[in-house]
């Protein structure tokens, strides 16, 4: 173990992201193809209201936003690669944390690179008729030059990541700000549904199941914390970024969605959902610009969709890196390339995976399985800073989260809200969901054993 912690230390990684990096990390993968279709459920959950769908819509942020609070004081303390993996490894035990990595290489971040360069190659389509097999060999090319170009470092990584974070908000702008002042509706932003008993328990009941659909656009802010250790100042830039990314967003997504309903009947917005044509945003491109509209949607998910992808590709590995550091994985992903300091290894291992999932089916089931755990360990990482203010109490802290404990006991209550609410909805999937996670605790224990093993042979 003690040579993989010399060679990271030795090469050791290179601080280049700044703030606005670190906010185009979050945006890049919070902000993809869903701005456009996810509105649609959430109406469907609120029973077609307007006003209670962005309510949802700004308690989604909110909810995200609490956690981010955590995050980032999290990160700003303990600035090290590898993010949720560190936190749970030390508030409560290695092999917690380690579970969580070990869920998102073989499961939850692989099969989320490979749906996404899946759902870029589909759409493709759009301009040249794209068979099935063609579609997967596409998707893995992508994931193949966009795990190379990152082996290249991370001011590569993260100059990309700027460069369509830019890009994809100019459309996404022009889209916002046209519906809002050529939008001709008076939507009816009323909280109470019609034809739905204004009952405390339904209309709480309701709220909980359609943030919990908000949550799927909001997906990604925890991302930044892996890359802590390549920020320049992570102890006043990782908590800025989270926050204002975070904030950004939010803003962005409720006024997405009510720039929607000023240019949409109502009627008009029912009937496009019930006949399954979720795609309300590029419906509203096409109101307001014609056959140029279908075009500047098209280009938009493009590059949504990539810059999530090249997000991903750059975050997920530093947390299979970091379990190698700590002896329980393979020994070659605790390695940073000596020119670029970037982790090769576990770059290149993600993406064999991922290629294997892209030829696989179901991505969208595979992928699923892990939503409820990946709830859990969100749980748990806001319940580490309590832990780390009574285990490490002095510890250096250049930020700390607003309003503690309150804020703190304030997001895990909404958090385990939201849980018990998808055990409640969907408890098959759920319980399914957490045997890769297990499945990750005993792979920690063998490993283990194998060192102890190791230890005592080399104490003979």
């Amino acid at each position: 173990m003690s040579n993989k912690q010399n060679t990271s230390q030795e090469v050791g990684f290179k601080k280049e992201i700044g703030v606005f990096g670190g906010v185009s990390i979050i945006g890049g993968i919070m902000i993809g193809s869903g701005i456009f279709y996810l509105g649609s459920y959430v109406l469907q959950r609120t029973n077609m209201s307007m006003g209670l769908a962005l309510l949802c819509w700004i308690i989604g942020g909110l909810v995200s936003l609490l956690g981010g609070l955590c995050f980032a004081e999290l990160g700003a303390s303990d600035p090290k690669s590898g993010g949720m993996v560190v936190y749970m490894n030390r508030a409560y035990h290695p092999a917690v944390g380690y579970s969580f990595g070990f869920t998102s290489w073989l499961v939850s971040g692989s099969g989320s690179i490979a749906a996404l360069a899946i759902a870029l190659a589909t759409a493709l389509n759009n301009f040249i008729d794209l068979s099935s097999m063609q579609i997967k060999l596409i998707a893995i090319v992508l994931i193949i030059a966009l795990t190379a170009y990152n082996c290249l470092g991370i001011k590569m990584g993260s100059m990309l990541q700027n460069v369509s974070m830019i890009a994809k908000m100019i459309p996404i702008a022009i889209i916002l700000l046209a519906g809002l002042f050529m939008g001709k509706q008076h939507p009816d932003l009323s909280l109470i549904p019609e034809g739905t008993e204004a009952s405390f328990g339904s209309m709480v009941g309701m709220i909980a199941f359609a943030t919990v659909a908000t949550l799927w656009a909001y997906e990604g802010w925890t991302n930044l914390n892996p890359v802590a250790e390549e920020m320049k100042n992570p102890g006043r830039d990782l908590p800025r970024a989270l926050i204002i990314g975070i904030a950004a967003i939010t803003v962005l997504y409720t006024l997405f969605n009510f720039a929607i309903y000023k240019v949409l009947p109502h009627d008009q917005i029912v009937s496009l959902i019930e006949s399954d044509d979720l795609y309300l945003g590029t419906t509203v491109a096409k109101t307001l610009f014609g056959g140029a509209g279908g075009g500047l949607i098209l280009a938009t998910q493009l590059i949504a969709i990539f810059g999530s992808l090249n997000g991903m590709i750059i975050a997920f590995p530093r947390y299979y890196y970091e379990m190698a550091v700590d002896g329980h994985f393979f020994k070659n992903h605790a390695q940073l390339s000596k020119k670029y300091a970037v982790p090769q290894n576990a770059l290149i291992s993600q993406a064999v995976i991922s290629i294997i999932l892209v030829l696989l089916r179901d991505l969208d089931q595979l992928t699923s399985l892990v939503v409820f755990a990946g709830m859990v360990y969100n749980v748990l990482v806001i319940v580490a800073v309590i832990i780390y203010r009574k285990k490490f109490p002095d510890m250096e802290r250049p930020y700390k989260a607003w309003g503690y404990p309150v804020t703190v006991i304030l997001a895990v209550i909404l958090f385990a809200a939201l849980m018990i609410n998808t055990l409640v909805e969907d408890p098959v999937t759920a319980a399914i969901g957490l045997v890769v996670p297990a499945l990750g605790v005993l792979t920690w224990f063998l490993f283990d054993k194998k060192l102890k093993k190791e230890a005592q042979n080399e104490a003979k």
